[in-house]
């Protein structure tokens, strides 16, 4: 878990990002109805979460550098008999001393007391569109300060999206937070390799499912960063597989993308493997490119390299593997141009990563791919998924594949989070003996 300190650094980083007279406004998000009375878990919203480290629901945070008390928090009261049913809160009286913030309310309180707290604000950044109330109750302090104008309190001029000033910030990941995700990353490992040691022919795909997930629990996560993956055979060749609910035959290919979630931050680990722990030729020509793929993906980030010269490094590698097998015909750069590479790899080779699987962040600039630079967390999963048609020779159909690492960028090229899990034909077959 982060020490309690980092969310003041991230304020004052913030604050001096902001400029004079603007504030910052986010929610933490509401409970999800699950079906009838039942709800989901909550999850907090993870830009709140980043500036407060507070994960409780309804509440509502804003940081106002200059003002007399800069950093606001409107949360639930203490409350006994829902904490006798639902769990204990902090409550406002106990907030300020607790997250190190100037003042806090009772959530009942917030249209009474925000309008004058935004007074004299010149630009406001808030999650726009994320949650219809802020964006309705946002308009109605606009218009309630509006009214009162002539009388000293001044509306915000400005409304801007919170990406254009928070994201940025949290795209570049603090010593702190690289530790976090490294402790993620050890225990997704690990669940990887228990899903390895318990495969045989004729195991669900829920079987595997439930060892990572079990994994996940027992060293501390709250739960899974995103819905697992488990794909036996051709399964693997549908790219958000969910359902996990067949049996894996003798021969076939196990695809699992699995990560989990400990204390807001995520890993994202894909691994592909025999479910009998030994590959057949085909499996291995196809394997073999993709790991050659994503190696020579992870050699080519660095700081001040476009982000996507690491799709164009693995791009590179996959057409030249699939025109070897003649899967494609002509050279690496017509079929690249021509994009006929798309019916075996249709998606991109990563994306950032951090306290959302998919994290912020923006990849261009205009329309100039953005620089990669020191701090940044990115997944790097180059995949081939091989149709089962008349046309391709029959010992390739129906394998899918991808390999996925998650990758931070350093001063000196990159820090491999995921490397443990075992990843050569030579490490898997091994670890699966």
């Amino acid at each position: 878990m982060l020490d309690a300190s980092e969310y003041p650094k991230r304020r004052e980083e913030l604050t001096k990002r902001l400029g004079e007279n603007s504030a910052i406004l986010l929610a933490s998000g509401s409970e999800k109805t699950r079906n009838a009375d039942t709800h989901f878990r909550f999850r907090v919203d993870s830009d709140f979460y980043y500036l407060t480290g507070f994960a409780e629901p309804e509440a509502v945070f804003l940081l106002r550098p200059g003002h007399d008390e800069p950093s606001v928090l409107f949360c639930q009261d203490r409350d006994p008999l829902m904490e006798q049913w639902e769990g204990k809160r902090l409550g406002p009286e106990r907030a300020p001393e607790a997250l190190k913030i100037a003042k806090a309310y009772s959530i009942k309180e917030l249209h009474e007391k925000l309008p004058a707290l935004l007074s004299g604000v010149e630009t406001l950044h808030f999650p726009i569109g994320r949650y219809e109330w802020l964006d309705q109750a946002v308009g109605k302090w606009q218009r309630e300060l509006k009214a009162k104008e002539r009388r000293g309190p001044r509306a915000p001029l400005n409304w801007s999206d919170v990406d254009r000033v928070l994201h940025s910030m949290r795209q570049i990941k603090s010593k702190a937070e690289i530790e976090q995700m490294q402790a993620v990353a050890d225990i997704s490992v690990a669940a990887h390799k228990a899903a390895m040691s318990l495969s045989r022919p004729g195991i669900w795909e829920y079987e595997l499912e439930a060892a990572i997930m079990h994994k996940f629990m027992m060293h501390g996560c709250q739960a899974a960063a995103y819905p697992s993956i488990v794909a036996g055979g051709e399964n693997a060749n549908i790219l958000h597989y969910i359902s996990n609910n067949q049996v894996i035959k003798d021969g076939d290919l196990v695809l699992i993308d699995a990560g989990g979630e400990l204390d807001a931050y995520a890993a994202d680990i894909t691994r592909t493997f025999p479910v009998n722990g030994q590959f057949t030729s085909a499996q291995k020509d196809i394997y073999n490119i993709v790991l050659q793929a994503q190696l020579k993906a992870i050699e080519a980030i660095k700081p001040g390299v476009p982000y996507k010269s690491y799709h164009q490094a693995a791009l590179n590698v996959l057409v030249d593997g699939l025109i070897s097998l003649g899967m494609l015909k002509g050279s690496v750069e017509e079929n690249i141009k021509s994009e006929a590479y798309k019916r075996f790899y249709m998606h991109g080779t990563g994306h950032y990563l951090g306290m959302d699987v998919h994290d912020v962040g923006s990849y261009v600039c205009g329309k100039e791919s953005i620089e990669m630079q020191v701090g940044m967390a990115v997944t790097v999963e180059p995949g081939l998924y091989i149709p089962n048609d008349d046309d391709i020779p029959e010992a390739y159909r129906g394998i899918g594949i991808r390999i996925e690492d998650d990758i931070i960028v350093t001063e000196n090229g990159t820090h491999n989070l995921t490397v443990a899990a075992p990843k050569t034909v030579e490490e898997i077959e091994s670890w699966m003996a």
